[in-house]
């Protein structure tokens, strides 16, 4: 997997279309990055630019985009309601795919030093890049905003990180940063600027002050007016998601607007949302209003309307959640094909996609057949008694076919990781050792995929178990085509693993899987038995 960087710099301009398309112009031309989004505002006079790459890649897109802002952008006139210090007012680096933290900060600190290097001017560190705790955040450092900056970057303590200390009228100071995944979300009402900030004071962890905290810890919020749509915003930035949630915001601020008498008109994500946040919002209403959805695509739809994210645009998921920015395809190649492309690939005279490949989509296909069943008894009428039972039946089955559909890919691109060990060469005892462990490496991949394989379909065996004895009875054949099937798929891994396992240098991994993989035999044989014969013995 190559190392993925997100930066996500904002910059003090938001309505002067010609320099916020330069700046976009200048970081889509770095080779290796990939511009994701651009998300102006008139009312805050500020863009917010998202774009992923190699650590390098992304450094270079940032420089690229900073020389730009420089030659185009005055603080000295600059107006807007987001607080601001700097043309490029900050810019954060954050790991997305096969990178750290630690990988970041070096990226952080890596650009803050040529950014100052090269312009002039004073950088500071913020977040995981800061060492210093009194500007740790940008609210710290960011205290004053531009007009507060001539005297204070007269202060030793608040000597910049990089650069000179001299005040710059044009550009000010930029903040420069690593963290995890921000989310920038406003949610919109019908009231003054007052009465969102004062709701904003409210729910952000800082609060009013240190003796009135707000209630909702990760965020940080003000309230804002927007000339443009004509109504306020609570602005908000959620700084851990997994610890305070979209829809806790926003119920939140729902709850403090009511009180107000104020209406809440929907909500806005700003730049992109991961989509693991967005999910934690669908499962929350879910289990609200006991609702039964196993369908991205339909949780997607749920979230959109709960939160009301179509209010002032289009909230698109393919150009607002970030997994589905990065990645073209969310399936490997093989299991993107058509099936009849597959089959004649798995056919033609090559060792790979062969046997793993295979066993994998019948553990997909075994568990699909699962679910199947689970849906053609659920809303059933004539089965409408056991519909609770059946809600508890079918995620596990989807899930796992989900989930084993990509090690359909993963078992062709092990083979070809242990392909590659062979080829490499052996000339000197150097070389012989570095191919050697290649190999070695390569065999346990390998092994790892169809042993995973085994490991999740025999998983599935409990709810199989119950479906059998309660399923649409129409759906027996179905039934039992499936466990066969996840029978054959525990087979399929058996072999590939034996196989793998015979040129495995380290006798206690091989002994180890060994056993594992025949337990996972002994496991699936006894449970397919056991639901071809709770099948066999229905009559209704």
């Amino acid at each position: 997997m190559p190392k993925i960087v997100e930066c996500v710099p904002n910059f003090s301009v938001g309505r002067n279309k010609e320099i916020i398309e330069a700046i976009a112009g200048a970081i889509a031309a770095v080779e290796g990055c990939n511009l994701l989004d651009v998300d102006p505002g008139a009312s805050t006079n500020r863009t917010v630019y998202t774009f992923v790459g190699s650590p390098d890649a992304v450094i270079e897109g940032a420089l690229c985009a900073a020389r730009v802002a420089y030659q185009t952008i005055d603080m000295r006139m600059h107006q807007g309601e987001h607080p601001r210090m700097g043309a490029m007012d900050v810019c954060p680096f954050i790991p997305v795919q096969n990178v750290t933290m630690d990988d970041c900060i070096v990226c952080a600190r890596e650009f803050g030093d040529k950014l100052a290097e090269e312009l002039g001017i004073p950088v500071y560190l913020y977040g995981a890049a800061s060492t210093q705790e009194h500007r740790k955040t940008l609210p710290q450092i960011r205290a004053g905003e531009y007009e507060a900056l001539p005297e204070k970057l007269t202060k030793d303590e608040w000597k910049p990180d990089f650069g000179p200390s001299d005040f710059v009228p044009s550009w000010g100071a930029t903040a420069v940063g690593a963290r995890t995944f921000l989310i920038a979300y406003n949610i919109n009402l019908l009231s003054t600027k007052e009465q969102a900030h004062r709701i904003a004071l409210n729910i952000r962890e800082q609060g009013r002050c240190k003796e009135e905290p707000g209630r909702l810890k990760e965020v940080q919020a003000i309230g804002w007016y927007l000339e443009e749509a004509n109504m306020a915003q609570v602005s908000v930035n959620i700084t851990d998601y997994e610890q305070t949630a979209i829809h806790t915001v926003y119920e939140e601020v729902c709850k403090d607007a009511e009180e107000l008498n104020i209406a809440v008109v929907g909500s806005q994500v700003v730049g992109l949302v991961p989509l693991d946040a967005i999910m934690a919002c669908a499962q929350h209403y879910m289990e609200k209003h006991n609702l039964f959805i196993l369908e991205e695509d339909q949780k997607l739809r749920l979230v959109i309307n709960k939160l009301g994210l179509n209010s002032l645009g289009a909230f698109s998921p393919k150009e607002r959640i970030i997994e589905y920015m990065i990645s073209d395809e969310r399936e490997g190649p093989l299991a993107s094909m058509d099936i009849k492309d597959f089959i004649l690939t798995v056919g033609s005279r090559s060792p790979s996609p062969g046997g793993g490949s295979v066993s994998a989509l019948a553990a997909s296909l075994g568990a699909a057949l699962g679910s199947m069943v689970g849906f053609l008894t659920y809303g059933n009428k004539k089965f409408f008694e056991l519909d609770s039972q059946i809600r508890k039946l079918i995620p596990p089955l989807y899930k796992a076919m989900k989930d084993l559909t990509p090690f359909i890919d993963a078992d062709a691109l092990a083979f070809s990781e242990y392909m590659l060990a062979l080829k490499l060469p052996a000339d000197s005892e150097e070389e012989q050792a570095m191919r050697s462990a290649a190999m070695q490496d390569g065999l346990c991949t390998a092994i790892q995929v169809p042993l995973t394989v085994s490991r999740l379909t025999n998983g599935l065996w409990d709810p199989l178990k119950e479906l059998a004895k309660i399923g649409n009875i129409n759906c027996k054949s179905d039934l039992q085509v499936g466990v066969r099937m996840l029978e054959t798929a525990v087979w399929g891994a058996y072999y590939n693993v034996k196989t793998n396992l015979d040129d495995v240098k380290d006798e206690e991994f091989k002994k180890k899987v060994s056993e594992e993989i025949e337990g996972a035999i002994k496991i699936a044989q006894e449970n397919c038995a056991t639901v071809l014969k709770t099948l066999e013995e229905r009559k209704a």
